[in-house]
């Protein structure tokens, strides 16, 4: 049986929170559970240098999204788990694939636009703040992407992009020497492509509305009652397609509890009840996890000894990409 491989990584810049388990942590898990996928998943250390640079903070950083994974459930007895910064050919590859990526694809990347908009609306040169870390962003996406020959990326639909033009860059270079990279593809899960954050926006460190997977209960808690609701008094039958509590809420109780919840909305049932349901779901399920997690945090040696077994089984995929780019392109040894 041909396996397809599924490969996914999130930057370590600031502490997990429910948006990356829902968008990508745990599609990504049960992809993995698939006996025909082939898993590898990366923590994105060197991507987050383009905004993080303390070095004590990245590398903290670093293995607050190891515990995370591993606290989560994965097992890396079955899925390949490594840190991006210990496979050098990641970055080899990323110059190849730079001299087939042209500066006009590079120019549509969504985060450079938003740049450029941005200091448009300002006034200011087009380019301030623009360094080439972010200007070339997608390119050592790509790299991360197409050195292991992955076939499906789990992404929400904002990152879609990211895995299109990973395809395009492979493309460009198929185009000249054959047949040597493979072409991946998005794996978009639709029912959670767009996670809500506290202020009803997309959760994201950028707008400062999330909701951290592991911390304080009663600091979950007040998060939680933080979210956004608008004026319906409680009596009131309330859509729960429309409530970013019953969206969340849905990724973390049984259908049972779902239904139940469901009927509350139709029925009426004030946003603090709403909300309180909430947290109650989110700590039964984050409470044993949060254990493990504090656990792997507290000794950092086991989380290296996991990422050390990954870092060599990614090799080992990663050398056998680039012997056939070096070949292919002619360089190195013949």
């Amino acid at each position: 049986m041909n396996k397809k491989t599924i490969l996914t990584g999130i930057k370590s810049s600031g502490r997990p929170h429910l948006g990356n388990y829902i968008g990508a942590i745990k599609p990504a898990l049960a992809l993995a559970q698939n006996p025909a996928h082939e898993a590898l998943y990366f923590i994105a250390d060197y991507h987050a240098l383009t905004t993080l640079h303390d070095p004590k903070e990245m590398r903290h950083s670093g293995y607050e999204v190891a515990a995370t994974w591993l606290a989560l459930g994965l097992d890396p007895a079955r899925v390949v788990f490594f840190r991006q910064s210990d496979v050098p050919e990641i970055f080899e590859l990323a110059w190849v694939l730079a001299c087939f990526t042209s500066k006009g694809l590079m120019n549509r990347a969504h985060a450079y636009k938003a740049m450029v908009q941005k200091n448009q609306e300002a006034g200011v040169d087009e380019d301030a703040g623009v360094h080439m870390g972010l200007y070339e962003y997608p390119i050592l996406m790509a790299s991360d992407i197409l050195l292991f020959d992955s076939h499906l990326v789990p992404v929400g639909k904002d990152q879609a992009q990211h895995i299109e033009m990973a395809a395009d860059i492979a493309g460009s270079f198929n185009a000249v020497y054959g047949p040597v990279l493979t072409i991946p593809a998005p794996y978009i899960n639709e029912a959670t492509a767009t996670v809500p954050g506290l202020d009803g926006r997309k959760m994201s460190k950028s707008y400062d509305n999330v909701i951290p997977l592991f911390g304080d209960p009663k600091k979950l808690r007040k998060l939680v009652m933080r979210i956004v609701t608008d004026s319906t008094p409680p009596e009131a039958p309330k859509d729960p397609a429309t409530s970013s509590i019953f969206q969340l809420y849905e990724s973390f109780a049984t259908p049972e509890q779902i239904e139940a919840l469901r009927g509350r909305y139709q029925t009426g049932l004030g946003w603090g009840e709403a909300k309180q349901a909430l947290y109650e779901v989110l700590e039964a399920f984050l409470e044993g996890p949060r254990k493990v997690y504090d656990d792997l945090m507290a000794h950092p040696d086991i989380i290296e000894g996991h990422l050390a077994a990954g870092r060599e089984r990614a090799r080992t995929v990663a050398t056998a990409t680039m012997d056939r780019v070096r070949k292919a392109v002619g360089v190195g040894r013949a």
